[in-house]
């Protein structure tokens, strides 16, 4: 079983920034493809950015040239840096991540953090 645990999130004015992370931790070869998901009430689950275990990098145009995702191979960890965020912003956002085990590949998602933007 894999774990995912996440930190940051909050409250913050328009134009603010935060920055989210999120920690795997379980019995695990390694990690594929991390990301972050956000789900606006009343709204589907969109994705919002992917890296690759390589470090290719994938962002929704929502979000492009504003979020930044990064990971940390050794520590099992990825990153989001919100920048310029805006009101539409705010979402439960969710980590997601690809664990390859020793007889298995499976996605898990973490309990989600709540980012508010608001004045």
């Amino acid at each position: 079983q894999v774990q995912l645990v996440e930190s940051g999130g909050g409250l913050v004015q328009p134009g603010g920034s935060l920055s989210l992370s999120c920690a795997a931790s379980g019995s695990m070869f390694r990690l594929n493809a991390m990301g972050w998901f956000r789900q606006a009430p009343g709204k589907e689950r969109e994705l919002v950015a992917t890296i690759t275990g390589g470090g290719t990098t994938n962002y929704a145009d929502s979000v492009k040239g504003r979020f930044t995702i990064s990971r940390d191979n050794a520590k099992n960890t990825v990153y989001m840096q919100m920048n310029s965020l805006r009101p539409e912003d705010t979402a439960v956002y969710y980590c997601y991540a690809e664990a390859v085990g020793p007889n298995f590949v499976k996605g898990y998602w973490g309990q989600g953090t709540q980012v508010t933007v608001s004045s």
